[in-house]
């Protein structure tokens, strides 16, 4: 347990919180959106302007690293203490695309305050969830009295995740020495709630391929030739018809091979959230559940390994009628992942189904796209325990229970190259409106990210020696 004294963090934060929120809206106005070449610059000047920033916070070691594509920046600061562990905090500096005319209030990179909300893009994702870390750090030093944190302090923040993170794993490798830790805080996650309270235990990883069905040279006539030559776009069908059994499994063979099977506990801990499935359906848009049976729908989300037809292509879409034999197909397929599945085994055995299924006079291509590996982190972890333990101080003694992310990022390469524990500290909620318009974060719950990791210094200092 930290010895952080918590009306001393609160003091501290309340005094400085003015300030705090001030800057974090002059992050807010540089439109550092990473998938427009327009906003090259800008990206580079979010990168200059957090390194500036993070000196100013005391951080000794602030670098800006180059990529193929846009900026990341580096931050470190040494404990003093030689047996301290060494943490290192992972986000991103980049944003989705906005405008006024996506169906903004006002401009999405002119931030306002409204009702104890701050509105602008990146306010969630991931600037301010980047930037609570830096009034953080400051109100452990002047609780503790320290005047360097009470681990070696890390940061990487990349500008690229909204844009897939193209470069991330190679900046990763070639820097991993640099970045070496004994554990690492994802900030770019939420919470279940604004009355919730939860810390993320693990990401799927992803497949992604595209599949491409040649039949004949050319479009050709059905009635001359129907019935007697292959059809690629019936293959195609065939293909998604054959992807999962009656039962909504995967039919592919080896695919859920090494998967972590859900434990009791897990799902014990799963079913104690507050979920209403009529609420979810409303929030999908969908008019009803369906999935893998013997599974709940968190378990299939978060913990469960699927299979999905993303699109499919081929043969006449015009009005009317036109009696012919396309010359291709196509199929566009994602293969969301959980821990234990290897993202190259999958791809082989997607590759291996799909050859074996095509039948004579089909030749086919089969293109994968970089792909991402799951990650979870077992939930007696003691780095894991110590941020529950810095979590609930922020929120008053309250019970924080555990979820999973179902889609993917860039975690699971910092697992992976750096073989260390990824742990994720977010405080975000679903109605901050990621990606989305009117983009917003609660300011209570950013100033409980400030305090939890406040506290949380302290905490992994004591549980990683």
């Amino acid at each position: 347990m930290s010895d952080t004294p918590d009306s001393a963090v609160r003091t501290y934060i309340n005094q400085h919180s003015a300030a705090f929120l001030d800057d974090l809206a002059d992050w807010l106005r540089i439109p550092s959106v990473s998938a427009q070449p327009d906003h090259d610059a800008d990206v580079r000047r979010s990168a200059d302007w957090l390194a500036a920033k993070l000196g100013e916070t005391g951080f000794p070691v602030v670098e800006i690293w180059p990529t193929p594509g846009a900026p990341a920046v580096f931050a470190e600061w040494p404990s003093g203490d030689p047996d301290a562990p060494t943490v290192l905090v992972y986000g991103h500096h980049d944003v989705q695309p906005a405008s006024r005319e996506d169906g903004w209030h006002t401009d999405p990179f002119e931030p306002r305050i409204v009702d104890g909300r701050m509105y602008g893009r990146g306010a969630a994702d991931d600037k301010g969830q980047v930037f609570f870390h830096t009034l953080g750090v400051r109100a452990h030093l002047a609780a503790t009295g320290r005047t360097a944190p009470a681990v070696n302090l890390k940061l990487l923040i990349e500008g690229e995740e909204e844009s897939g993170s193209p470069n991330f794993r190679a900046l990763v490798e070639t820097a991993a020495d640099r970045l070496a830790a004994d554990a690492v805080i994802v900030s770019d996650t939420g919470m279940w709630s604004e009355t919730t309270p939860t810390v993320c235990t693990g990401m799927r990883g992803l497949a992604d391929c595209e599949i491409v069905l040649y039949g004949p040279d050319q479009d050709i006539h059905s009635g001359s030739f129907g019935g007697a030559v292959p059809n690629p776009a019936t293959v195609a069908a065939r293909l998604v018809a054959a992807l999962h059994d009656d039962e909504e499994h995967v039919t592919i063979p080896g695919f859920y091979d090494g998967i972590a099977p859900l434990t009791d506990a897990e799902r014990e801990l799963f079913a104690e959230l507050p979920f209403d499935e009529a609420s979810w359906l409303k929030t999908a848009r969908s008019h009803g559940t369906l999935g893998e049976a013997g599974y709940s729908t968190l378990e299939r989300i978060w913990a469960r390994p699927t299979a999905e037809l993303n699109g499919i292509g081929g043969g006449y879409q015009g009005p009317g009628g036109k009696t012919i034999i396309p010359s291709s197909a196509q199929l566009k397929l994602t293969f969301r992942l959980v821990a234990g599945q290897d993202p190259e085994k999958v791809e082989q055995a997607v590759g291996d189904w799909v050859a074996a299924r095509v039948p004579a006079g089909i030749r086919h291509e089969i293109t994968f796209a970089a792909s991402t590996r799951p990650c979870l982190t077992p939930l007696d972890h003691p780095a894991l325990q110590s941020v529950v333990r810095a979590m609930s101080r922020a929120f008053d003694g309250r019970k924080i229970r555990f979820t999973r992310e179902g889609g993917s990022g860039p975690a699971a390469d910092l697992q992976d190259v750096l073989d260390a524990p990824v742990l994720f500290l977010g405080i975000s909620v679903p109605s901050d409106g990621w990606h989305a318009p009117n983009e917003k974060v609660e300011l209570d719950l950013l100033l409980k990210g400030v305090e939890t990791t406040a506290h949380l210094w302290g905490d992994l200092a004591a549980a990683l020696r």
